[in-house]
């Protein structure tokens, strides 16, 4: 068996798959401030959610991608993303079921894989699983993807830009900057959880090199509808964007057949026996 993974896309599936967020309902006496604070806070009772992505990420370049993640009471995710600047034909998908993560390329993984399809990543007790913060499919797929939609609270120039339509629903439009130094002092006085989901999130964008972000947030109808990250990296530029189609509905994901499934810890141990 051939032991090159594809991979085209991935990167820019790992790196979506923590950059999705959600909110909640604002009044419009609020400020600005707090109507992103309001919208930050009742992320917590957020129990699914249903999104699609667009944009460009350090390394992947142009991708585009849609999602649906369960985070209570456990945590499950099926991605699809296409890697567009990178020549990709069809999108890579991941599915985290429990401990277990499954990276599927299709026809373009079957090629280097003797037909397999997808490719199995154990996370109970591999270094990626122990080391959330590392890149790899469990530093991504385990974030809570409510975390980037609470960034905006550490903006000290939150301002309103105006009301607007996304996907038929009436929003309020806030755009604000922010420091990755900004994020680091908004961890003060948060429970410890937060913290954890935080820090990780941080720790990733220091790797990318990015120091400073705009973000855009829609909020309507009770929830961010639509939020937009960017800022300039070592490897390239972020710019993505992330619209939710629902949430709080019910997400089912399922392993792959197991005939169309390689186990990466076997694909070393015959590369340790070569």
């Amino acid at each position: 068996m051939r032991t090159s993974v594809p991979v085209a896309g991935l990167g820019a599936l790992l790196l979506a798959a923590g950059a999705v967020g959600c909110g909640s309902e604002q009044s419009p006496e609020m400020t600005p401030v707090a109507a992103v604070a309001k919208a930050a806070k009742n992320t917590e009772d957020i129990t699914s959610v249903r999104y699609r992505m667009s944009g460009t990420s350090p390394e992947s370049g142009k991708v585009e991608g849609e999602a649906s993640m369960r985070l209570k009471p456990t945590i499950a995710v099926s991605m699809k993303v296409t890697a567009i600047d990178q020549g990709a034909t069809e999108a890579v998908e991941l599915r985290l079921v429990g401990k277990v993560a499954y990276l599927g390329g299709g026809a373009e993984m079957a090629k280097e894989m003797d037909g397999k399809t997808w490719m199995k990543f154990d996370l109970s007790g591999s270094d990626a699983g122990k080391k959330p913060d590392r890149p790899g499919p469990a530093s991504q797929a385990e974030q809570n993807p409510a975390a980037e939609s609470t960034f905006l609270t550490s903006a000290k120039d939150v301002k309103k830009v105006g009301t607007e339509k996304v996907e038929g629903v009436e929003t309020t439009h806030y755009s604000g900057t922010f420091t990755l130094a900004e994020l680091r002092a908004s961890l003060k006085g948060k429970d410890a959880k937060v913290r954890e989901n935080r820090e990780k999130r941080i720790k990733q964008y220091e790797q990318m090199g990015i120091e400073k972000f705009t973000m855009d947030t829609w909020i309507g109808d009770g929830r961010t509808k639509q939020f937009r990250m960017k800022g300039q990296g070592d490897k390239g530029p972020l710019d993505m964007t992330i619209t939710f189609l629902d949430y709080n509905k019910p997400v089912n994901v399922t392993a792959p057949p197991a005939k169309d499934v390689a186990d990466l810890a076997d694909l070393f141990k015959e590369l340790d026996a070569s």
